[in-house]
């Protein structure tokens, strides 16, 4: 490995809640713990990373963690890495651009894209983008869910790590993780559990949604005894994946919990990120065609009913919908290791990355 092949920086802005800067610290630990890279992340929000990776410091300008230098935004000062990765086509600051297109070789220049399941996205992977003034040309990254697109971020050794930690679950109560945006239909969701003759372990992480859920839990008349609701501190990143490999049923949000969500191998919800003019509908039809693929009629409808009535907020309908989802859980379950065993089968997205990135430079 040549020393230009070393050195990555990567950008990130924390657009809102905290799928952007996971994604990106995953991958930043990952490039420089696994492929010995020397990496730097540049973040405009400290105090939002900081909830997910608490030995961030916000106050102190640069800071070094698990082998990541780590610095505000307006520190991207020349020289430009030989691998520039803009996460989620956030602009570079203009001075850094000038300063990349004057090295020799230029920089390789990643956009890393938003995850979809959408068709198109295998054909726009890896598609290069002129820049209309500079001779700089940046490349379009898709994580995705085939060979064909750049894949999902997994670490060597999470899937070891996952089976050594999952141990029997001789509790009774079925446990479940409710994770995402508030939502009307939580209480009628809550209202099914109750009414559960197995009882329910519900565990809330903070945030928004867990204050909907304990106040409406402080508003129960009579309790049944079958419910038990348990809020959770704001975890780290490394407590989320164990976290999720303690539940039987997962209920997540945005774009990283949706990952480790399936590499935790359970049946699970996903609470997409809703966007303008319901254009998130497409992209969670897109991954639920994709998924369920492999399930039979009555489990694939389960599962699509739920997820269709949690992300419409349906309150009339999703009691029903959980029960159907319920009923299938033993075949959900075994589904969720196929499709884990499935994607992990695939070489993971810092792997393809890099490989086009030394053929792109040529090393």
């Amino acid at each position: 490995m040549t020393h230009h092949d070393t050195r990555c920086d990567i950008f990130c802005r924390v657009v809102d809640n905290f799928g952007d800067i996971g994604v990106t610290w995953r991958l930043a630990r990952q490039l420089a713990s696994e492929h010995q890279m020397k990496v730097r992340l540049f973040v405009d929000d400290l105090a939002s990373f900081q909830k997910i990776e608490p030995a961030v410091v916000r106050a102190m300008a640069t800071q070094t963690i698990s082998g990541v230098n780590i610095s505000g935004w307006d520190a991207a000062t020349a020289p430009p890495a030989s691998l520039v990765i803009e996460a989620f086509g956030v602009n570079l600051p203009e001075p850094y651009v000038r300063a990349m297109a004057v090295c020799a070789p230029p920089p390789v220049w990643i956009n890393l894209e938003y995850l979809s399941a959408e068709s198109w996205v295998a054909t726009h992977h890896l598609l290069p983008s002129p820049h209309p003034q500079l001779p700089l040309c940046k490349y379009f990254f898709f994580p995705g869910f085939t060979k064909a697109t750049g894949s999902l971020i997994r670490e060597r050794d999470l899937i070891a790590s996952r089976e050594a930690y999952q141990a029997d679950n001789t509790e009774e109560a079925l446990r479940i993780l409710l994770f995402g945006y508030p939502n009307r239909a939580a209480a009628n969701l809550l209202g099914a559990w109750e009414r559960m003759p197995r009882g329910v372990r519900c565990l809330v992480p903070a945030g928004a949604l867990a204050a909907q859920i304990l106040m409406h839990a402080s508003q129960l008349p009579q309790p049944s005894g079958k419910l038990a609701i348990v809020s959770s501190p704001f975890c780290s990143q490394a407590d989320l994946d164990r976290l999720l490999w303690d539940e039987d049923v997962l209920f997540v949000r945005g774009e990283d919990s949706f990952v480790r969500a399936q590499w935790a191998a359970k049946p699970f919800v996903w609470q997409i990120y809703p966007q303008d003019a319901g254009a998130h509908w497409v992209k969670l039809e897109a991954f639920l065609a994709l998924y369920c693929r492999g399930l039979d009629d009555d489990a694939a409808r389960a599962v699509t009913a739920l997820w269709h009535a949690w992300n419409a907020e349906d309150a009339g309908n999703i009691a029903a919908a959980w029960d159907a989802f319920a009923r299938q859980l033993p075949a959900l379950q075994a589904h969720a290791k196929v499709w884990a065993n499935a994607m992990s089968a695939m070489p993971d997205l810092a792997a393809n990355l890099l490989s086009f990135y030394r053929k792109t430079a040529k090393i």
